[in-house]
C-alpha cells in the first residue's frame, strides 16, 4: 500500500490543459490523479466485475464542481495513490485544499458523468487512456487479496 496523496498535488499546467499531448507524456501517477482519475476509477471497476466497486468522487464543500474520482469498495478507496482506506483518502485531499470537502456518489455511466462534469471521453484523450489505466490498475494489489 502507497500512501494517499492529494490529487491536487499533481494538477496540470496551463501547458498541460491545452495540450493533450504534454499531458499524456506526465508520468502515470500524474497522469491518473489529475486529468485522468476518472479513466482510472472507471478501468478498476471494471477490472473486477466479481466485486461491488462504485465509483465516488470529492468537491470542495458547496461547491457543484467534483475535481477527483476514484474508486471505492468497503471502506477501502483506489486512485492514483492505490488501494488506502477511503477516510484517509478524503482526509489527506481534505488537508491539501485547505476546506473541508464532500464525498459524492456516481451513480451514471462514464458517458453521462463526463459530459455532466466537464470530463473527457477516453476518445478525447491523445491517446486511448484505457489500456494506460488498466495496466495501472494491475501494478497494485487489492485490499481482499
Amino acid at each position: 500500500m502507497v500512501t494517499a496523496e492529494a490529487a491536487g498535488a499533481f494538477r496540470r499546467s496551463a501547458l498541460e490543459r491545452a495540450d493533450q499531448q504534454v499531458a499524456w507524456a506526465r508520468a502515470d501517477q500524474a497522469f491518473f490523479a489529475a486529468g485522468a482519475c476518472h479513466i482510472l476509477a472507471w478501468a478498476c471497476r471494471d477490472a473486477y466485475p466479481a466485486r461491488s466497486i462504485d465509483v465516488s468522487a470529492v468537491r470542495l464543500a458547496g461547491d457543484p464542481q467534483i475535481f477527483h474520482a476514484y474508486a471505492s469498495w468497503n471502506g477501502w478507496a483506489f486512485d492514483h495513490s492505490g488501494w488506502n482506506p477511503e477516510t484517509q483518502l478524503l482526509a489527506v485531499n481534505a488537508d491539501f485544499e485547505g476546506h473541508p470537502l464532500e464525498r459524492v456518489g456516481i451513480t451514471v455511466d462514464l458517458a453521462e458523468f463526463c459530459a455532466e462534469h466537464h470530463h473527457r471521453m477516453p476518445d478525447q484523450f491523445w491517446r486511448d487512456p484505457l489500456p494506460r489505466a488498466r495496466r495501472y490498475v494491475g501494478r497494485f494489489t487489492p485490499p481482499w487479496a
